[in-house]
């Protein structure tokens, strides 16, 4: 990665796009992407409806853990290359702009098909035609187009570029550098245009159609909740006779390449897979029937996990703790997070629950793990965080992860 490093001082660069504007610039997504560019010496401006995550970062602030993140933070604002606005007027001042919004499901688990449309129509009023706009939203397919037509009916001539995100939350100022990025577009302008700016970035750039891009990003988020959901579907076979999934898991991928990337069991979580699945399924006309048997088996588990409990502890009378809220592992996004169902179910069933995360800091109802280790009768490890690995419970411990190296039975 070239540009703004360690050495002296900012490396300016000749390139066609001076000027950037992320929209949706302060979240999870948004705001390492523009970070990242703002790297390369290039100006930059995250453009947010949220005045406190604004705020937060023009303080040099990050409003989510991201490892690297903070120091990048700070060298980009003093070096006057980066900063955050409310102000949509932002927009007109760019030579590309970058739409990062959020496309979710509704309670009916359909998609929400208009999210990114409208937010681009939002737009409109500051959008000019010499401009690029890259969507990198996951987007429904047919969504790029969409947006085409509709800036084309306000008789505009944008350039316009599906580029999806492909990064693993936390590894934001490792994997932008080092993955592939899929760059789309209608027109050969709009390609060319955008691979030039993801240029700064990776070197590795994979063209394709918009169709072909929106399915690409689907496909695989889709297939890695199969997987999970095949795993955890194992688990729960191997387990309900008896049988450690981790021993099986281990025999199967000990030096033998044609398994080794089975995941073990645990919750299939966080803002992407699960809507990313019900997305595709809802393109096919519900006509997924592995999609939705992989929904059933991982949003299932927490259920199941707490029947196993009950039977094997009479949860009733008894106090359950539950270590590690978040959706992942060293993350605190509590986004879409199994350990929140599993604490609704334990609460019909257990006498008491408590929760602890040492990430989280935006739910008021956890408490210190230390009062989590002296009160419960059992533990659940709902997010595998490293500062488990250490710990030696007196209690019971309902460890699907393997974190604690004894086993995944329950």
């Amino acid at each position: 990665m070239k540009g703004l490093g360690s050495g002296s001082g900012v490396q300016l660069r000749s390139m066609p796009i001076a000027n950037l504007c992320v929209v949706g610039g302060c979240g999870h997504v948004g705001l390492p992407l523009a970070m990242a560019f703002a790297r390369t010496g290039i100006s930059v401006v995250a453009f947010d409806i949220n005045p406190v995550a604004v705020d937060l970062v023009n303080g040099k602030t990050m409003p989510f853990d991201e490892p690297e993140a903070p120091a990048i933070l700070s060298q980009i604002i003093d070096a006057g290359l980066f900063r955050a606005s409310t102000d949509p007027a932002e927009v007109a001042k760019a030579d590309a702009v970058i739409v990062v919004v959020g496309t979710p499901v509704d309670e009916h688990l359909n998609p929400d098909t208009q999210a990114v449309p409208d937010a681009v129509a939002a737009l409109v009023p500051y959008l000019r035609d010499d401009q690029l706009l890259v969507l990198r939203s996951t987007v429904y397919p047919g969504v790029t187009r969409l947006v085409e037509e509709r800036l084309a009916a306000h008789g505009m001539k944008t350039d316009v570029a599906f580029c999806p995100e492909r990064i693993a939350e936390g590894k934001a100022f490792t994997e932008l550098y080092s993955l592939p990025q899929i760059v789309s577009g209608r027109n050969a302008s709009a390609v060319t245009r955008a691979s030039e700016l993801f240029g700064l970035l990776t070197d590795s750039i994979v063209e394709t159609t918009p169709e072909e891009a929106e399915l690409a990003k689907l496909f695989t988020n889709t297939w890695r909740y199969i997987k999970f959901a095949a795993a955890n579907q194992f688990y729960m076979i191997a387990n309900e006779h008896g049988i450690d999934f981790e021993k099986v898991r281990h025999a199967i991928t000990f030096d033998y390449p044609r398994a080794y990337d089975m995941p073990g069991a645990g919750f299939a979580a966080g803002p992407c897979l699960f809507k990313d699945t019900m997305q595709l399924a809802a393109f096919n006309n519900n006509n997924f029937f592995l999609g939705h048997a992989s929904m059933m088996v991982n949003e299932g588990l927490p259920m199941y996990l707490v029947d196993r409990m009950d039977r094997r502890f009479e949860l009733k009378n008894l106090t359950v703790g539950i270590l590690g809220m978040a959706f992942k592992a060293e993350s605190d996004d509590i986004r879409s997070s199994l350990s929140y169902k599993l604490r609704r179910i334990l609460r019909y069933k257990a006498a008491n629950v408590l929760c602890t995360d040492p990430f989280v800091t935006t739910d008021p109802n956890l408490v210190p793990l230390e009062e989590v280790l002296a009160k419960a009768d059992v533990l659940v490890i709902g997010a595998p965080h490293s500062a488990y690995r250490t710990l030696k419970p007196k209690q019971a411990v309902v460890d699907i992860w393997n974190l604690l190296g004894n086993g995944v039975l329950v």
